[in-house]
């Protein structure tokens, strides 16, 4: 797989009322140069965006992406995407995919420094191949984020509840897990909840019932999360949102970190303790992930 697709879209032309967007789209080289050294987007990560998982050629959950890329516009004071030209963008990007998974990106930033209009932009390229973690598992270590579970609330301008391309900390999360001998990271707020990992979410299943925290305080709605609550509701399952303290998360019976590309990846052991691993609803879940999901 190494088809790789950029598409630039123009957000102004949106404005406009018609029913095809065909005429706001320019095709460019994935390869070649396409942003302006003034773009807000590279300067100061100025800008909110999606990764879609695509399978076999059809984007998954591609509402649930627009609506949260609409919801992190509005936190950030940026136009809302126009969600027809937007969904336009994504279907001529995945006619490009080839078989087996990609990942679409759809950026939306702040644009040129001092420009008129933001500027937006849509990706397609192959996935990278996650199938070994979601067999195999993941061990995390647990990371203080350095703030109380109701700073959202408090404070806003922070953008928590945002995805933003300001994704430094995010890296730098992982690095450190890196560091620690684990895989990867679970973010705790300062009074000791379970947050989020730096790019999926968590479920924990306790007993009979599965649990992931509460998408507040500064926690983005994950739409592989919807996507698995989904499917457990229609298995009979009690799915819920919760408060989780961190000291639930060894005790857990299973655990998952959960995202559009890498989908559900178990998790193994938590900060050095081993939890067990639900291998065959890991296996069935991933099942699911993988059939094709408006």
């Amino acid at each position: 797989m190494t088809r790789r697709f950029a598409l630039m879209i123009d957000p102004a032309a949106a404005d406009v009322d018609r029913s095809d967007f065909a005429e706001t789209f320019t095709l460019v080289d994935a390869a070649a140069p396409a942003l302006s050294v003034g773009e807000l987007s590279t300067q100061r990560g100025d800008g909110v965006f999606e990764s879609i998982g695509v399978i076999d050629g059809h984007a998954q959950e591609v509402v649930p992406h627009l609506e949260r890329l609409a919801h992190s516009a509005q936190l950030c004071d940026l136009p809302l995407p126009n969600q027809a030209q937007w969904h336009q963008a994504i279907e001529r990007a995945a006619a490009h995919c080839e078989q087996g998974e990609y990942v679409i990106k759809l950026i939306l930033s702040r644009g040129v420094e001092h420009g008129p209009t933001p500027t937006a932009w849509v990706t397609a390229a192959p996935a990278s191949d996650f199938s070994t973690v979601r067999e195999q598992g993941i061990r995390v270590v647990t990371l203080d984020r350095g703030y109380d579970l109701d700073v959202a609330e408090k404070a806003p301008w922070l953008l928590l509840g945002a995805k933003t391309l300001s994704y430094a900390v995010n890296m730098a999360a992982l690095r450190e897990a890196h560091r620690r001998g684990a895989d990867d990271a679970i973010f705790l707020s300062r009074d000791g909840f379970v947050l989020e990992a730096p790019t999926a979410s968590l479920i924990l299943r306790v007993g009979d019932r599965f649990v992931t925290p509460a998408p507040n305080g500064g926690i983005l709605h994950g739409t592989t999360q919807l996507s698995v609550y989904d499917y457990l509701a229609g298995k009979g399952l009690v799915a819920e949102y919760s408060r989780v303290p961190a000291s639930d998360l060894p005790r857990a019976d299973a655990a998952w970190l959960v995202s559009s590309v890498r989908l559900a990846a178990p998790i193994t052991a938590v900060d050095g303790v081993d939890i067990p691993v639900d291998h065959a609803l890991t296996a069935e879940l991933n099942d699911y992930l993988l059939s094709p999901r408006d």
